[in-house]
């Protein structure tokens, strides 16, 4: 494996999984029903929660892990592949769909819960009687899909770095004495027959 491949495969590993830690952070530390107070009637008091800029923060390592994966291996619809029936260009294919898939899922996930987490000080109840608070196992399924969804993307372009490289060529052994004829000379046979001159012939060659 060439050592770009496995450079630009541990950047965006790196990423993937700091994106993946700081989800689950941001799941640990979210604003839960305990920690609503409603001292005053009609009104929900919310203590700060960094689960806000952890969410954020993980959105962003996973938009940048795919742009790099993106951006040096190219989008494969836009590329024309001359042996369709390569096993490793169908798994790329396969990957780079699902990946993409679990990416917007996931960064959905991780935006929608740092949204509704963004509540601090009195806030209004909602319908009368209501506390909003995040539902637990939006940050950290938005954590395990962008884990998912970073490791599709490298096997996305560890196959596809695979199916550009050229078929090794084995050197075919040249024949030896190539163009020379291989054989014995052919002595045409003398005949010992008598050979009769005519005598007219031989007179005229004699006397002009």
């Amino acid at each position: 494996m060439e050592r770009k491949v496995v450079a630009v495969c541990a950047v965006v590993g790196f990423l993937g999984v700091l994106s993946a830690a700081l989800g689950f952070a941001a799941e640990a530390t979210r604003v839960k029903v305990s920690d609503v107070q409603t001292d005053s009637p009609g009104e929900c008091i919310y203590p700060r929660s960094p689960a806000l800029a952890l969410g954020l923060i993980s959105a962003v390592c996973l938009m940048l892990a795919h742009s790099v994966i993106n951006t040096v291996a190219g989008c494969i619809c836009c590329k024309r592949h001359p042996v369709p029936s390569d096993t490793n260009w169908s798994v790329a294919l396969i990957s780079f769909i699902i990946s993409w898939c679990t990416f917007i899922i996931a960064f959905l996930l991780l935006l929608t819960g740092a949204a509704l987490n963004d509540q601090r000080g009195a806030e209004n109840m909602y319908f009368g009687s209501f506390c909003y608070v995040v539902k637990p196992g939006v940050f950290s399924g938005g954590a395990v899909l962008s884990l998912a969804s970073v490791a599709l993307a490298i096997v996305y372009y560890v196959a596809l770095s695979s199916s550009k490289s050229p078929p090794p060529t084995f050197a075919t052994p040249r024949p030896q004495n190539q163009g020379i004829a291989m054989g014995q000379p052919v002595i045409p046979q003398q005949s010992s027959e008598p050979v009769f001159v005519h005598e007219d012939t031989y007179n005229r060659q004699q006397f002009p």
